[in-house]
This record gives C-alpha cells, sequence and structure tokens, in this order.
C-alpha cells in the first residue's frame, strides 16, 4: 500500500534539516547549511534542494503516493498564509518572505509551514515530553527564549502569529540590561545562554576589581601613593556587575570561558561565579514559567533547548523559583525535560499534514477531503 509522504523541514539561523515522514516514523535526516546571509530566494532554494534530495533517496519514493512538506522556520511566522511576518537580522532578508507560496512555486509540492519553535512544540506534543496532553507550554531555553503554546491539542498562535515569545516578558534581575528586542530588562536578556555567559564576565570583572583594590596599598603604606586627602582616581569605567544591573561590556583584561556549553562545565565543576551566573538565569526564566504557569495552567511545561542539557546547576533553581510563584491551584504543575531533541521540530513540521492542530486546518479540511477522493 502506498501511503502519503512528507517531507519535513527545520530552517534554522546556521543549518537546515530536513526527512521524510512516513506512517508517523522520520527516516534518514538531511543536513546542509543555511545560507544565511545570501536572502530568502537563496535559503529558499537550498530548501527545495533538501526537499528534492529526500524525495530521490532510494526506497522512500516507491513507497509514496503524494508529497507534501512541512517546515518549521525561524521568524514569526503567520501559519494561515505561510509569510515571515518578521525576523531577526540572522537571516538577511527572511522577513516579508511569502515562504508557502514560493516554496509551493519551486518545488510543485503542497507546502504548510508554522516558527520553529511553534514546531517543536507540536512534535513534543506528537511524539515526546508533553504526549498524551490537551494542553502544554514548550519552552526553547538556549541563545534566546522562545515558547510553542498547545491548547485543546491545536497550536496557539494568537493574533499577529507572535504567541509564545515568553523571552520577552519582564524580569526585574534583568533591569536594564538590553535585549535583543530591541528593549530592556526581558528575561531573555537574563536568563538566555548568551546572556549567563554575559553575566557571568560581569560577575568575574567585578571580582577581579574588588580583589585589586583590596590588595592594593594604603597611603598609609606606601610612598609611591600620593598623601592623604589627595583627589581619589577615576572610577572604573565597568561597573559591579549586581544581578539586574545593566554595565559596559567587560574590559578585554577579562578572562573566562568563550559559551555557554564551555561555562556549563566550569559551573559543573564549582567555580563558584559560574554557578552563580546559571543561578541568575535559571531563577529569572523559573519565575516567569511559574507566573505563566498561574495564568494558563498548563498540563505540563517542557523544556527544550541547549540550556536543558545543562545538569542540576540550572535546573534545581529553575524549579525552585518555579514552585515558589505557584499559588494552591497550580502546585504540581510538571516541568520535563524534551525528549525529541532535533527531530521535534521535524516531527512537528510533518504533524502540520497528519493532525488538525493548526489555525489553517479548518479552512483545508474540505479541499484535503477532495484531493483524498481523487
Amino acid at each position: 500500500m502506498r501511503l502519503p509522504g512528507i517531507i519535513a523541514v527545520d530552517v534554522g539561523g546556521t543549518k537546515i534539516r530536513a526527512g521524510s515522514v512516513v506512517d508517523g516514523v522520520l527516516g534518514h535526516v538531511r543536513t546542509v547549511p543555511t545560507p544565511a546571509s545570501a536572502g530568502a530566494q537563496e535559503i529558499l532554494d537550498t530548501i527545495a534542494e533538501a526537499a528534492a534530495a529526500v524525495i530521490a533517496e532510494p526506497g522512500r519514493g516507491a513507497a509514496v503516493s503524494e508529497w507534501r512538506i512541512g517546515v518549521g522556520a525561524a521568524g514569526v511566522i503567520d501559519p494561515v498564509t505561510g509569510t515571515v511576518v518578521s525576523a531577526t537580522d540572522s537571516l538577511s532578508g527572511w522577513a516579508g518572505t511569502r515562504l508557502v507560496a514560493e516554496l509551493e512555486a519551486h518545488t510543485q509540492l503542497r507546502v504548510r509551514a508554522v516558527n520553529d519553535v511553534h514546531a517543536h512544540a507540536l512534535g513534543e506534543a506528537w511524539s515526546g515530553a508533553s504526549r498524551g496532553t490537551s494542553s502544554s507550554l514548550l519552552v526553547a531555553a538556549g541563545t534566546g527564549i522562545g515558547g510553542g503554546i498547545l491548547w485543546d491539542g491545536r497550536l496557539v498562535t494568537g493574533r499577529n502569529s507572535a504567541a509564545g515569545h515568553i523571552g520577552h516578558l519582564p524580569a526585574p534581575a534583568a533591569a536594564g540590561l538590553p535585549c535583543p528586542c530591541g528593549a530592556t530588562g526581558h528575561v531573555e536578556a537574563i536568563a538566555s545562554g548568551p546572556a549567563i555567559l554575559a553575566t557571568y564576565r560581569r560577575l568575574l570583572a567585578h571580582d577581579q576589581q574588588s580583589r585589586q583594590e583590596a590588595e592594593a596599598p594604603t597611603p598609609h603604606t606606601s610612598a609611591v601613593q600620593g598623601p592623604v586627602g589627595a583627589p581619589e582616581p577615576a572610577a572604573a569605567p565597568y561597573p559591579p556587575a549586581t544581578p539586574g544591573q545593566a554595565g559596559e561590556p567587560c574590559p578585554p583584561a577579562v578572562r573566562g570561558p568563550a559559551t555557554t556549553r564551555d561555562l556549563a562545565a566550569i559551573a559543573s565543576a564549582g567555580d563558584p561565579l559560574a554557578k552563580r551566573a546559571f543561578e541568575i538565569g535559571a531563577r529569572a526564566l523559573g519565575a516567569a514559567l511559574g507566573g505563566i504557569a498561574n495564568v494558563a495552567s498548563p498540563e505540563v511545561i517542557v523544556i527544550g533547548g541547549g540550556l536543558a542539557e545543562t545538569d542540576e546547576t540550572w535546573w534545581a533553581p529553575l524549579r525552585e523559583a518555579f514552585a515558589a510563584e505557584l499559588i494552591p491551584a497550580t502546585t504540581g504543575t510538571p516541568l520535563r525535560k524534551a525528549e525529541m531533541g532535533q527531530d521535534a521540530a521535524l516531527l512537528g513540521a510533518a504533524s502540520l499534514w497528519t493532525a488538525e492542530v493548526g489555525p489553517w486546518s479548518h479552512q483545508n479540511r474540505e479541499t484535503c477531503e477532495k484531493e483524498e477522493t481523487h
């Protein structure tokens, strides 16, 4: 028996992953670099080429009656029109792209598309940590902080397709800190991977300055030092890195881990400043998630992304801050680690065609039923 097949595509800032899903089973996944700086047309060409390569895989095409494409892509995606409503500069010229219409023209296949984190949420609901639930929140905690909301088994995209931007909730610990969105004081400015690394560097700079000041000779012990009452030296150009305090970039003399992953390693080994940086970020995110649980009361909150791979250095303060915010009625809301990894976004993209999960489903149901009769 020949079955319909879906080419599932995950479009990120650095790589594009594509694989076939037939009868709910994900086949071999191809990975190619995203031509992020080359413009939208080059990105679309790369997606189309990856889709063609998936179809051409030995043994897959013969078993498929018809191919369709499901896409999870970076940016705010309108799932009804298939347009990239907005996007960051990580994908040049991506904002405004008619993703579905142009990819259909490229491939002559029907296409559906959602935001990549929304696809991740759908994938975890299909066969991951939130399977069997009707309401869930997926949190992607890594380079940024994003989210995907499912309610009554359907993806919630909101009026402007931007539902789930939990990284842009206000956070007291981030007061004054710049957020990538252009505002200040958001969760992402203190809780994302790069933000945690920046917090560590500010803490390290402050610690080094404090040590230097403690070791500096006083006017009573050094002949080189000016007399008592002389003007004090100018203040250091890098202010103390107290949690939530905005500051200048760290001075070049500050040394430390180059990546958040490196920072996690020294935090796990017991470095107190690294542990403190992770704690500050985790508590900010945990408190925000507790507030969301009180508002929406989902059956489960699932956390994925690079930070979810960190050990109890991050998880323990996250859970503690989350629990501290819960009202009695929401106490016990489970926090679970995502189970599907990168494949969640692919399975979620495939589910755009296999389940009634999105806002376009009722519009296209009659069309799909007509096609299946021919």
